[in-house]
């Protein structure tokens, strides 16, 4: 690993392990709830990725997958309130259980716009899978229906988890050092 990015951290907060841990637990309690049910995780591009392909790994229910791009925040580190769609599904959801699987869910604004634009496609049921809640940065009246682990209000980063496009491929999720996004 380039040491340039470990260099950029003032901590590891959530270790590989945590992550499986998390994965697992998260896989349970979605197969449990969704049994018998017509179950579509939808992955949030790019940041929920990594977290989605573990998370399916412990879903012992029939699912189908699908992808939606959305951008709020371009290259800064607070969310814009725009929400544009840059990839949406490729099929239709009507009658199916959407499970939204996030990486973060912040101020909420992007996931809530989010929601109301799949309710309009008839769906059976949406519900939110998060991989991490911040509960403090919220602005938007959204909560999710699974959440993996809090986070206190730092910049967090790695496992899918970006500053700038970078630092997405690291295998744990760490604080970046405020004079790396003060620059």
């Amino acid at each position: 690993m380039e040491n340039s990015m470990l260099n950029d951290l003032e901590k590891v907060l959530i270790s590989e392990e945590e992550i499986t841990a998390i994965a697992k637990r998260l896989g349970k309690e979605i197969s449990r709830d969704y049994c018998g049910k017509k179950l579509v995780l939808v992955s949030v591009l790019k940041g929920s990725v990594m977290f989605m392909a573990d998370l399916m790994r412990y879903i012992t229910v029939p699912c189908r997958i699908d992808f939606m791009a959305v951008s709020s925040y371009g290259s800064g580190v607070k969310t814009s309130g725009v929400v544009k769609i840059n990839k949406d599904l490729d099929r239709p959801v009507a009658g199916e259980d959407i499970l939204i699987v996030e990486d973060i869910l912040d101020s909420g604004m992007t996931l809530s716009y989010l929601c109301e634009l799949l309710q309009q496609r008839d769906p059976a049921s949406i519900r939110i899978c998060t991989f991490l809640d911040k509960p403090e940065r919220r602005t938007a009246n959204i909560k999710a229906d699974y959440v993996g682990t809090m986070v206190p209000d730092e910049f967090v980063v790695g496992y899918g988890l970006d500053y700038d496009e970078k630092y997405r491929n690291l295998p744990f999720v760490g604080v970046l050092k405020p004079e790396v996004y003060n620059k």
